[in-house]
């Protein structure tokens, strides 16, 4: 919601800033505040989802992803390795199938719904790439927030007593 919230109020400054013209008989100016707003209320609802899921979550014990983009991009292909090998068992079998039908998916040229249909006809590869990624960096996320609470009592193990 944030990252579309964002999109509404960079279209709508666009529309402020190049558009002419009225838009659908009202002024491009009305229509890109208008979008600016919307992308504003949209993008502030969308962090306090976030906080409340995070809160959620953390209530509940659930472990909590770590990393940025590349360190995630980096740690996937040891985690595909300890899946595989059976050291890392959070991540099933069947998540990974998951994810090679998806990637199969997008590079294969047969679609449920057709790219000919206007805007439906991508949206379906669309919504399976956001599934894909959004899956991908969790999973990796969580890989290494255990990698790193390994290393962390490896690192407690390994001092000295009485040492910080």
């Amino acid at each position: 919601m944030v990252y579309f919230g964002g999109l509404l109020g960079l279209i709508g400054l666009a529309t402020v800033v190049f558009r002419d013209g009225d838009v659908v008989g009202v002024s491009a100016v009305g229509v890109g505040v208008g979008l600016v707003l919307i992308g504003a209320v949209v993008a502030a609802l969308g962090v306090v989802r976030r906080r409340a899921l995070k809160r959620r979550r953390a209530a509940r014990g659930e472990p909590e992803p770590v990393g940025n983009v590349f360190e995630r991009a980096a740690a996937l292909p040891r985690l595909l390795r300890a899946a595989r090998s059976g050291a890392y068992a959070d991540l099933p079998k069947s998540r990974m199938a998951l994810w090679v039908l998806a990637l199969v998916y997008l590079i294969s040229p047969i679609d449920i719904l057709p790219e000919l249909l206007p805007i439906i006809g991508v949206a379906d590869d669309a919504g399976v790439a956001v599934w894909l990624l959004t899956s991908v960096s969790t999973a990796t996320g969580l890989y290494l927030g255990r990698e790193r609470d390994q290393q962390r009592r490896a690192d407690q193990l390994g001092r000295e007593p009485g040492t910080r």
